[in-house]
C-alpha cells in the first residue's frame, strides 16, 4: 500500500509482522530469557548434585575412606569431649610414680611428673587438632581470596600476587614458622596456628587460581556476565563452586600435615609451651627417656601418626571420588 499524500511506501510495524503488539513481544522475550536462565541454573544444580551423589556412592564403597572416617571421628570426639574417654585429671601427679610403665591401673603408664599418661594423651588431642583446623581454615581463607583475584582479573594483578606467593615459597613451612615464632613473645595455640598460616597458604592459592583461570571463560560464566551478574556473584555462584573439589581434597590432606608440623615445632622447642598439653610437648619432654621409658614417646607418636593417617586416607578417597578421570 502506498500513501499518495506522502509519496512513500508504508512499512509494516513489528507488531503487524509478528501478529502481536510490541509490548507483548518485549514481554515474551523477557520470559524467554528468564526461562533460559532458570533452565541453566537448574542444569547446573542437577550437575552439582549428581557429582556429589556419585562421589558419596563411591566413598561408601571405599575401605580407605571408611577406615579414615572412623579414625577421624574418634579423634575429633577425643578433642571435643575428652571426658568421654577418661575421667582422670591429667594434672593429678605423684612423683613416686614417675615414668612407671603401663599397668592395669594406668593403661599408658605415667609421665616423668607421675601424671596419668593416658589422660594426658587424650587431652593432648584437643590442642593438636585445634591448631590443625585453625591453620587449615586460615590457609583456605587466604588462598581462596588471593587465588580468586589472581585468576579472575589476570594481568598485572595476577603477576603481582604470583610473585608474592613465590617469595613465601622461598621459606619452607617449618623454617618460616620457626623464624616467626622465635620473635613472638607468646607461643600459644593462636600464635602457632598463625605461623603455619603465614607460610602455608601458597599451594591453596595456586589451586584456586588455576581453577578460576580454566573456568572463567566457560559459556555459563559468560552468560552470567551478560545477564548483569556482578563480579562477586559470578565468582561465588559460578566459578568458586568448581574449585571446591580440588581445594577440599588438598585441605583434607594438608590438615594432617599441619598437625605434624605443630608437633615438629613443639619438639624443636619453638612451638607450644607449658602448661599446654599436646602430643608435640609430650614427645619433646620424653626424647631423652627412649631407653628406659619408651612408652612416653610411643603413645603420643602413635596417636599423632594415626590422626595424620586418617586425614590422608580421607583426602585420597575424596580425590578418587571427585575426579572422574580416576574412576
Amino acid at each position: 500500500m502506498t500513501d499518495q499524500r506522502a509519496g512513500t511506501e508504508r512499512r509494516p510495524t513489528e507488531g503487524q509482522v509478528t501478529g502481536r503488539p510490541p509490548e507483548a513481544t518485549d514481554r515474551a522475550e523477557g520470559w524467554a530469557a528468564t526461562t533460559l536462565e532458570a533452565k541453566a541454573a537448574g542444569s547446573e544444580d542437577i550437575g552439582e548434585a549428581s557429582l556429589w551423589s556419585d562421589a558419596w556412592r563411591s566413598l561408601r564403597k571405599n575401605p580407605f575412606f571408611l577406615v579414615g572416617a572412623v579414625l577421624l571421628t574418634v579423634f575429633l570426639l577425643m578433642a571435643a569431649f575428652p571426658t568421654l574417654f577418661t575421667r582422670t585429671d591429667p594434672r593429678d601427679c605423684d612423683l613416686s610414680r614417675s615414668a612407671d610403665g603401663p599397668s592395669a591401673g594406668a593403661w599408658f603408664g605415667y609421665d616423668v611428673q607421675g601424671c596419668d599418661y593416658y589422660a594426658n594423651v587424650v587431652h593432648g588431642a584437643q590442642v593438636s587438632v585445634s591448631i590443625g583446623f585453625l591453620a587449615m581454615l586460615g590457609t583456605l581463607l587466604i588462598g581462596v581470596v588471593i587465588g580468586s583475584l589472581a585468576g579472575y582479573y589476570g594481568g598485572w594483578i595476577d603477576s603481582l600476587l604470583a610473585r608474592l606467593a613465590d617469595i613465601f615459597y622461598g621459606l619452607p613451612l617449618i623454617l618460616g614458622a620457626f623464624i616467626l615464632l622465635s620473635v613472638l613473645p607468646d607461643r600459644g595455640v593462636l600464635e602457632v596456628a598463625l605461623a603455619l598460616v603465614v607460610f602455608g597458604w601458597m599451594t591453596a592459592m595456586r589451586l584456586v587460581r588455576s581453577t578460576v583461570v580454566s573456568v572463567k571463560e566457560a559459556d555459563y560464566v559468560q552468560a552470567a556476565r551478560a545477564l548483569g551478574g556482578s563480579t562477586g556473584r559470578v565468582l561465588t555462584r559460578h566459578i568458586l563452586p568448581n574449585a571446591v573439589a580440588p581445594v577440599l581434597v588438598y585441605s583434607t590432606i594438608y590438615v594432617g600435615t599441619l598437625i605434624a608440623a605443630e608437633a615438629t615445632l613443639t619438639f624443636l622447642g619453638i612451638g607450644l609451651q607449658l602448661p599446654e598439653i599436646s602430643w608435640g610437648l609430650q614427645i619433646n619432654s620424653a626424647q631423652n627417656r627412649l631407653r628406659d621409658a619408651a612408652h612416653l614417646i610411643f603413645f603420643p607418636s602413635a596417636f599423632l601418626s594415626l590422626t595424620v593417617l586418617s586425614f590422608i586416607l580421607i583426602g585420597d578417597a575424596l580425590r578418587d571420588a571427585l575426579d572422574p578421570k580416576l574412576r
